[in-house]
């Protein structure tokens, strides 16, 4: 597929997402968050190309933070702002530091790193007045963290393609959640993007390389096998699933720490949980089996 083609897939993904979700809309002013790779400066490209057709008005902001890392070069992200015709911003904070101070020997980066990565976007949208903040993650990207949550965290859970922070301030989006990481890495070396690696966690073997490399094998025999985990991220069956408070059917789930509490304090009466000696004290003991 040549370059119009793989062009044309890529807006096709990037519409589909914002008609699904609603990630931008009327009087939207999205701070958009540049890394210098692939992904960010495919999402730029995309939302400008956007910004030209679409009936209605939103801007955009470029942002790039320089965090300090050892052999940090940010002349490739100079010569890319210098040609847009949009706001931009580079700001350096020295989070490297704090990052390596902060991450116990053995451990990845990448926590830490988001945290303070995402309080400085948020800053930075407050003073360019944006209400949105657009991040880069792709298909590749919400399927690798099912993945990851699944394996590592026993929870089904991904990146939404829209979430609203914590202090409820700015909304987080992804427009590129249906792009296939393969399509933007092409679409990069098309457009010549000059890629800035990450030196504080590329080098690093990281869980998520783990389980990128495990799709990518299991892809080799299934290769629909990426597409069914995206679709079962949006094709969800609570009465299926084993969270009490996704069916009306199972019971109320009992608070724990209010048990605890029951047991201290029948234990402080003289009152050994589990016995005879008022039905309330053990009304809301565990039934073991």
């Amino acid at each position: 597929m040549g370059q119009r083609g793989i062009e044309q897939r890529v807006m096709r993904q990037i519409n589909k997402a914002n008609r699904e979700f609603g990630l931008i809309t009327e009087g939207d002013r999205i701070l958009v968050a540049l890394s210098g790779g692939k992904d960010s400066y495919v999402l730029l490209w995309g939302l400008q190309r956007m910004r030209a057709v679409v009936p209605f008005n939103f801007e955009l902001v470029a942002f790039h933070l320089d965090q300090g890392q050892p052999g940090y070069d940010g002349g490739p992200m100079v010569r890319f702002m210098d040609q847009l015709t949009i706001p931009s911003e580079i700001e350096k904070q020295d989070t490297y530091s704090v990052v390596l101070e902060l991450t116990e020997e053995g451990k990845t980066y990448c926590s830490a790193c988001s945290r303070f990565r995402r309080a400085i976007l948020y800053k930075a949208a407050e003073r360019h007045g944006c209400n949105k903040v657009a991040l880069g993650h792709h298909r590749d990207d919400l399927i690798e963290t099912l993945m990851l949550n699944l394996f590592y965290s026993g929870q089904i859970k991904s990146m939404p393609p829209r979430l609203l922070n914590d202090a409820g301030t700015h909304e987080v989006i992804r427009p590129l959640a249906y792009c296939r990481e393969d399509d933007l890495r092409a679409l990069s070396t098309l457009h010549e993007y000059e890629i800035m690696p990450c030196t504080l966690c590329g080098s690093q073997a990281t869980r998520r390389q783990y389980v990128k490399k495990l799709l990518g094998d299991l892809s080799k025999d299934q290769r629909h096998l990426k597409g069914n985990l995206l679709s079962a991220l949006g094709n969800i069956h609570p009465s299926h699933l084993l969270d009490p408070s996704l069916n009306p059917l199972y019971p109320t789930p009992v608070d724990d720490s209010k048990i605890e509490d029951d047991q201290s304090d029948h234990m402080a009466d003289g009152v050994v949980p589990g016995t005879s000696a008022s039905p309330a004290s053990s009304q809301h003991l565990p039934i073991l089996l």
